[in-house]
C-alpha cells in the first residue's frame, strides 16, 4: 500500500454475486438457445470494490425497470445520452466520462466485480455522468430504451468468439444492430471497437449493410480521440496485436 492508496483500494477478494438478466435468441438462431449481451465471467469482488458499491452503488445504479427511463431525473439534467454496452472493469468508461462532461452515459454490466470497480472509480474520480444497469443490455434496449432516444452506443472489445461454430455467440449481429440503430437519433453514432480482426471484418460487414447506418471512413475508422488504451490494449499492441475502430452514423 503507498501512503495516497485510497480507504477504497482493492485489499482481497470479498463474497461474490451472479450476474443477472437474461434474453431469448431469435427464432432463427438455433444456437444457442438464449443469447445474452454477456458472457457470465469467474471473478471475485475485492473488499475495494464492495465498499464502494456500499458507499456510491445506490447513486449511481440503477434498477432495471421494463418502462422507458426518465434519463434527466436518472442523471439529473438533460444532456445527451450514450449508451455503453459491456465495459468490463470501467477503466475507459471513466476516462471518456472524465473528458466528455457534456454527455451522460448508461453503462451495461452483469459482471459484479467490473461493476464494483467502475463505481469505485465514479466515487474516487469524482464523475457525475454515469449511470449503471446491472442488467442484460438487450432487454435494456428493449424495454428502456425509445427509438430515438440515444446520441451514441459504444460496444468496445465484445467477446469474439473465436471458433466458428461459435459465431452466433457474437454480440454484432443484423438484429441487435438494427434495433440500435432505430434508437439513435440522427447524426448519433455507433462505435464499435475490436483487437480480433476476424471479428472486425464481421463488424464492417454487418454495420455496412444497415439501411439506417453509414460509415463515417472507407472501411475502418481512426481511433477516435476520446477512447483510450487500455492496459490490455496495449499489451496486446506491444505483441503485434492490431486493432480496429468503427464508427458509423444514423442516416436522417
Amino acid at each position: 500500500m503507498t501512503a495516497t492508496q485510497s480507504p477504497l483500494a482493492d485489499t482481497g477478494p470479498a463474497s461474490p454475486a451472479a450476474p443477472r438478466g437474461d434474453s431469448l435468441a431469435p427464432a432463427d438462431v438455433p444456437f444457442p438457445k438464449a443469447i445474452k449481451s454477456y458472457v457470465r465471467r469467474a471473478g471475485r469482488t475485492t473488499t475495494g470494490q464492495a465498499k464502494a458499491l456500499e458507499t456510491w452503488g445506490a447513486e449511481f445504479i440503477l434498477d432495471y425497470v421494463p418502462e422507458p427511463i426518465d434519463a434527466d431525473a436518472a442523471f439529473g439534467r438533460s444532456a445527451p445520452l450514450i449508451l455503453e454496452i459491456g465495459f468490463g472493469m470501467g477503466e475507459a468508461t471513466a476516462h471518456i466520462a472524465g473528458v466528455r462532461p457534456q454527455d451522460n452515459f448508461l453503462c451495461c454490466e452483469v459482471h459484479e466485480p467490473g461493476v464494483g470497480a467502475l463505481v469505485k472509480r465514479i466515487g474516487e474520480q469524482g464523475l457525475s455522468n454515469i449511470r449503471i444497469l446491472q442488467h442484460d443490455a438487450v432487454e435494456v434496449i428493449d424495454h428502456m430504451l425509445p427509438e430515438g432516444t440515444l446520441q451514441g452506443v459504444h460496444i468496445f472489445f465484445p467477446d469474439p468468439w473465436h471458433k466458428k461454430r461459435h459465431n452466433k455467440r457474437r454480440l454484432i449481429q443484423p438484429a441487435l444492430v438494427a434495433k440500435l440503430a432505430r434508437r439513435l437519433r440522427t447524426g448519433g453514432y455507433l462505435h464499435c471497437a475490436t483487437d480480433w480482426q476476424p471479428y472486425a471484418e464481421q463488424i464492417l460487414e454487418v454495420l455496412s449493410a444497415e439501411p439506417l447506418l453509414s460509415n463515417t471512413a472507407d472501411g475502418y475508422a481512426p481511433q477516435p480521440d476520446y477512447r483510450p488504451l487500455t492496459k490490455f490494449e496495449n499489451r496486446g499492441l506491444r505483441l503485434g496485436h492490431g486493432v480496429w475502430d468503427l464508427v458509423f452514423e444514423r442516416k436522417p
